[in-house]
């Protein structure tokens, strides 16, 4: 009677296998209840990926990229007419806030670049914590509006050297998404849930890997109040040089 029992359980346990093996997955279709674009050609992939980027009206990016041999730290929030953040680099950390073609700046007085003289560091001290309105015409302006801007940042994720490829089933977080590689290096994840919005761009040759959320997720964006606001232009006439150079 107790092996009868025992072979009753084991049979049991051997057809209920192929059921547990379908709820975990395994041999099971990998975009079974997905968006279906893995199924795509990867030009297709790209292109809907792409067209999903552009279309959002607003994103948060976060993470690292290496430009010119230098690396910056990203967490910025971006809508079509500008976008707010952090930035860190060489161990500085400042904010950036661009409404429409006004870029501002706010950093620490070290940031600046204090030096021996008083001058310097009176005019470092003006600048500390407080907004600087960057001149369009500036190179600082150049150098940092890039940061604000959602189409030149996203411009670069769809850059992909060489042949591209359909790659690995992967996750972002909890989300499923779909592989895109390039022949030449870099890898894009594009989501497989909802709308197919790019979340994960690793770029080539070790340049940095940058996570994207929060697609059409609205944000405040104003100007700040007149009192936050230094015009170094005008203002802090001791400063020795217009455009900011943080400490080396």
């Amino acid at each position: 009677m107790y092996h009868g029992r025992r072979t009753a359980a084991v049979l049991a346990a051997v057809a209920a296998a192929p059921l547990l093996g379908g709820c975990l997955g395994l041999g099971g279709d990998p975009d079974a209840g997905t968006n279906g674009v893995a199924k795509l050609p990867a030009a297709t992939i790209e292109q809907k990926a792409g067209a999903a980027a552009q279309a959002a009206p607003a994103v948060r990016l976060t993470g690292t990229v290496v430009s010119n041999g230098q690396s910056y730290r990203l967490d910025m929030r971006l809508r079509t007419d500008g976008g707010v953040g952090e930035v860190t680099t060489k161990g500085d950390t400042f904010q950036l806030l661009r409404v429409g073609d006004d870029l501002y700046l706010k950093a620490g007085a070290d940031f600046y670049g204090t030096g021996d003289d008083k001058d310097s560091q009176a005019a470092a001290a003006k600048l500390n914590g407080k907004y600087v309105k960057v001149p369009p015409g500036d190179p600082a302006y150049q150098q940092f509006s890039g940061f604000t801007d959602k189409k030149v940042l996203l411009s670069d994720l769809f850059v992909l050297d060489g042949t591209v490829d359909v790659g690995d089933h992967r996750k972002v977080g909890t989300t499923k998404t779909i592989e895109l590689t390039g022949s030449g290096g870099g890898s894009l994840d594009v989501s497989l849930v909802g709308t197919p919005y790019p979340l994960r761009y690793q770029r080539a040759g070790n340049a940095g890997t940058l996570t994207l959320a929060d697609w059409g997720e609205d944000f405040t964006l104003k100007a700040p109040a007149k009192s936050e606001v230094v015009d170094y232009g005008k203002t802090v006439g001791a400063t020795p040089s217009p455009t900011p150079t943080h400490k080396k």
